[in-house]
């Protein structure tokens, strides 16, 4: 039995890439799957749920669940090592926040098998908001001012200036505060930073990149929000001050992999950047397919990436539901509705139409604890593999 089943994955490895996807709750995991059996890739998925968005696509061969990461790190790896021997995978490809604990599992890969994306030490640095705002200003990148919890600087800025408030390690806004100038900051320091507030335009983006080459990198604003998460986005195709400070960032930190940032635009016409992310982000959706699943197969040869025709998408059943929740102020909800109306959802494919049909019960597992406990949608979809720092471990 062994030996057919070895002789099996040789074969699967001689025909076709097998990819394994760290993640399936989310949309962008979807548009990755796609994207990969758009290429001719064996899509295979990995979630600590074991009913998700991916499930019932007809992109993926087979899900997995695995033990959560933060519950369990080492049972964690050892049951996504356990995957990528059992079926011959050739590319890990992280999704979202657990990129960094996949990132630390590269060491212990059998050969052959790429990691897709930058290594634990790059992400951890770019993950920290501190650390990445040091490393932006040491680049000679204009920054707001930032600084650790609890240090005299940040004594100064807070009464001096509005300020936020929020973990060096979070995401989704989770832990997030935002104060006027003069009022103190939270008792608690540790794993904490304060930033100066700026009021101007606000912009993410999202870039793939092979060793500082950006093999595609789109602007994009959010249109509808639920909390702080973009639930409807849109294309800019013309943001210059945005744009440049993309370029000068990887020209001077060469990396690999996603790389999305959230940035503002000032009146001064000055682009800042607030935070990085890296890993993919919404703006995944805005990618050509079969384009982005070649750049995952193999970045240093991909050409670049082209866009999709269409420059709005949404996940429709959150943009109806922000705009229910605004029904009674008829401006906001009309404006909502035509946002509804005029971008396209990104989980909807007519070729892969059950992930769509079935969102509200694979997605259970998320809904469930927001609605019967005081966790948002972004804290029950990531607290289960976010990153909180290696301290936090």
């Amino acid at each position: 039995m062994r030996q057919v089943r070895q002789s099996t994955h040789a074969w699967i490895r001689n025909r076709v890439t097998t990819v394994l996807l760290t993640l399936g709750r989310l949309p962008k995991a979807l548009a990755l799957a796609r994207a990969c059996r758009d290429a001719g890739c064996r899509v295979l998925i990995a979630d600590p749920f074991r009913w998700h968005l991916c499930r019932p696509s007809n992109a993926i061969e087979r899900s997995f669940r695995v033990t959560p990461p933060n519950t369990d790190r080492e049972a964690y790896f050892e049951d996504l090592l356990a995957i990528v021997r059992r079926e011959a995978v050739d590319v890990l490809l992280p999704v979202s926040e657990e990129a960094l604990h996949v990132a630390a599992l590269a060491p212990r890969l059998p050969p052959g098998v790429r990691l897709f994306g930058a290594d634990y030490s790059t992400l951890a640095r770019l993950h920290d908001k501190l650390s990445f705002a040091q490393l932006a200003i040491s680049l000679g990148l204009p920054m707001p001012e930032t600084h650790a919890a609890g240090t005299g600087e940040a004594q100064a800025l807070s009464r001096n200036s509005a300020f936020i408030e929020k973990p060096a390690h979070s995401c989704s806004g989770i832990g997030l505060r935002i104060a006027a100038a003069g009022e103190s900051p939270s008792a608690q320091t540790d794993g904490v930073i304060v930033q100066e507030f700026l009021e101007g335009e606000l912009f993410s983006t999202l870039s793939l990149m092979a060793q500082g080459r950006q093999i595609g990198t789109v602007v994009y604003r959010a249109t509808v929000l639920a909390g702080t998460v973009a639930v409807c986005f849109e294309r800019v195709d013309h943001a210059p001050a945005v744009r440049a400070w993309i370029d000068r960032f990887a020209a001077g930190f060469p990396c690999s992999g996603f790389l999305a940032f959230d940035l503002i635009v000032g009146a001064d016409g000055v682009a800042r950047a607030l935070e990085c992310n890296p890993r993919a982000t919404s703006g995944v959706h805005f990618f050509d397919p079969a384009s982005l699943g070649r750049a995952i197969l193999d970045p240093a040869a991909a050409g670049d990436i082209a866009f999709t025709e269409r420059t709005r998408y949404q996940w429709a059943y959150s943009t109806l539901t922000e705009a229910y929740a605004s029904i009674f102020r008829p401006g906001e909800f009309m404006r909502r509705m035509r946002q509804l109306c005029a971008a396209r959802d990104v989980v909807w494919a007519p070729r892969d139409p059950l992930p769509f049909l079935l969102m509200t019960p694979m997605s259970w597992e998320i809904l469930w604890p927001a609605m019967t406990t005081s966790l948002t949608l972004g804290e029950a979809t990531q607290r289960d593999i976010a990153w909180f720092g290696e301290s936090s471990r």
